[in-house]
């Protein structure tokens, strides 16, 4: 009744995996931590009994419901020359949408079985959201280290619902990359381990573009690809993602005028275009100063332009 009630509010996917300490994924993150791949995001080290052990965050916690929400868009920008963003920022913010779901979800549970403890989270606190989606079994931890599904691949937003009710655990898929190494191949700063299933995240463009706050090392000149917010190219290569749809979300729908920027739009973007634009997407988080520093850095230095006569 419950993954019915969430598939009607438009989450993709459903499942449920035991709420318990999470001891091999704990110590996968000690080691990551310890190896510093979370680089600036120092708030990866905050909270690690409440990131491991789902019943210090919700006491009472016996279920942890993970969600899905495919955000795969229809198409893509006309310039291919244009600067890019990810797709999951084309539309509304993710967690304003999904919140709202996950607060409808809470209520529909309450009214249909009683009086029910839950938290709903997506993106939003200490929660290993995709070591519980494979727990949950909407798919395994692909070689990228994102959560991949047989039928839907890659592009969708995680969210999950730590509740006291008691249900019934679903089984874990098993891992379907195989030999695959498209992804660590394609990943033009080298941020993924030579064997898969390890990012180190300070080199992740995502990471440069949206989470340094900082100037972007030097070291990443000419590696950027175009993109200045976010990254989609490990997804992009991933033979899975042919089976990406669509999303049937209104709202994450992309302003009518993004699409359409040109590579002279995006370079003389003003203030005002910025917060028209994106003033419901998630390209918010970078700010306009944090843009602009991205997409100066997609210019070479001064000293490598070409001279002039």
């Amino acid at each position: 009744m419950i993954k019915a009630e969430a598939k009607r509010l438009g989450f993709d996917l459903a499942g449920v995996a035991k709420a318990e300490f999470m001891d091999a994924e704990a110590r996968r993150l000690e080691s990551w931590l310890n190896l510093g791949y979370h680089g600036a995001m120092g708030y990866m080290e905050n909270h690690f009994d409440l990131r491991t052990d789902p019943t210090r965050l919700a006491p009472g916690a016996k279920s942890v419901i993970s969600l899905a929400c495919n955000y795969f868009p229809e198409s893509g920008p006309s310039d291919p020359e244009a600067p890019k963003i990810a797709r999951y920022a084309y539309g509304k913010d993710y967690h304003i949408v999904l919140r709202e779901k996950l607060r409808s979800l809470i209520g529909f549970i309450r009214t249909h079985i009683g009086e029910v403890d839950g938290r709903g989270f997506t993106d939003s606190g200490p929660v290993l959201e995709r070591d519980w989606a494979k727990r949950s079994g909407l798919g395994w931890t692909g070689k990228n280290t994102l959560t991949l599904n047989p039928k839907m691949g890659s592009y969708f937003f995680l969210a999950e619902l730590i509740t006291d009710l008691e249900l019934e655990p679903d089984a874990p898929l098993r891992d379907h990359c195989g030999t695959c190494r498209r992804c660590i191949d394609a990943c033009p700063t080298g941020a993924i381990s030579p064997n898969g299933y390890v990012m180190d995240g300070s080199k992740c463009i995502s990471y440069l573009t949206i989470e340094l706050k900082d100037a972007i090392p030097e070291t990443f000149r000419g590696e950027m690809r175009n993109w200045v917010f976010g990254c989609d190219i490990c997804q992009e290569v991933c033979p899975w993602n042919r089976f990406s749809k669509p999303h049937q979300e209104s709202a994450f729908q992309p302003h009518p005028n993004l699409l359409s920027m040109t590579r002279r739009d995006w370079e003389e973007i003003t203030e005002d275009v910025f917060r028209e634009v994106f003033r419901h997407s998630a390209v918010k988080r970078a700010k306009f100063s944090g843009l602009k520093r991205n997409l100066r850095f997609l210019k070479p230095p001064p000293e490598d332009l070409p001279e002039t006569s």
